[in-house]
């Protein structure tokens, strides 16, 4: 979800940029730092759609710096539990899919885990890196789940290209197909935000197939 809010933060200059041209040269330096960028808070900043205020310069001693406390508006985008998504795949493997919406990743899983608390999803077969982390601090202790969350007529199918395909085959997840998926946990980070998704429900998955256009 996007949001347009006021946000605060302290820019320092070099004296070599002090001038006539100042304010452009901390804006400039504010879109720079700022955009592309991720807070656990906020979500991602989008786009910086202006400077409200900026401060009195305060001088650090012994550098030469000078630090401005600056208060500008932005686009922010944070997904939330329950959300609609529309993202692209971006790899398949046995265990599921990632896919991008934005610059959110998404994993989207076809492995079945029975996890009945914490101690046992330690030694959980499930635990391979990036999952490794997402599950574990989505699950709350003496938790039951199944990360399951691809249709159960869809197989994975390897090779050249890896994909999920229906029983039938008019259906097929590969990379950069387009789906729809519901975000259905998080993981915030102070610099980062995962998601889990499913396409597992109505009117969710593939949207777009490039394959089936070639």
């Amino acid at each position: 979800m996007f949001f347009h809010i006021t946000l605060e933060r302290n820019m320092q200059l070099h004296p070599r940029h002090f001038g006539p041209h100042l304010r452009d040269k901390l804006v400039a330096k504010l879109m720079k730092d700022v955009e592309g960028t991720c807070s656990g808070r906020h979500g991602f900043v989008v786009a910086i759609t202006g400077v409200e205020d900026i401060g009195k310069g305060l001088i650090r001693e012994g550098t030469g710096f000078v630090t401005f406390p600056v208060k500008y508006q932005a686009v922010v985008f944070r997904p939330f539990k329950g959300e609609i998504l529309e993202a692209v795949v971006t790899m398949v493997n046995k265990m599921g899919f990632f896919a991008e919406a934005g610059p959110v990743q998404i994993f989207v899983s076809n492995h079945v885990c029975g996890i009945k608390n914490a101690y046992q999803y330690k030694s959980c077969s499930c635990s391979v890196n990036v999952l490794q982390q997402c599950y574990g601090l989505l699950l709350p202790s003496f938790f039951f789940i199944e990360f399951h969350l691809i249709p159960d007529d869809m197989e994975f199918q390897s090779g050249d290209m890896p994909n999920y395909t229906t029983s039938d085959g008019s259906v097929k997840i590969q990379k950069d197909s387009e789906v729809r998926l519901k975000i259905i946990g998080t993981r915030v980070d102070a610099t980062e935000i995962f998601c889990i998704g499913t396409i597992k429900d109505d009117f969710l998955g593939v949207i777009n197939d490039p394959g089936a256009a070639a």
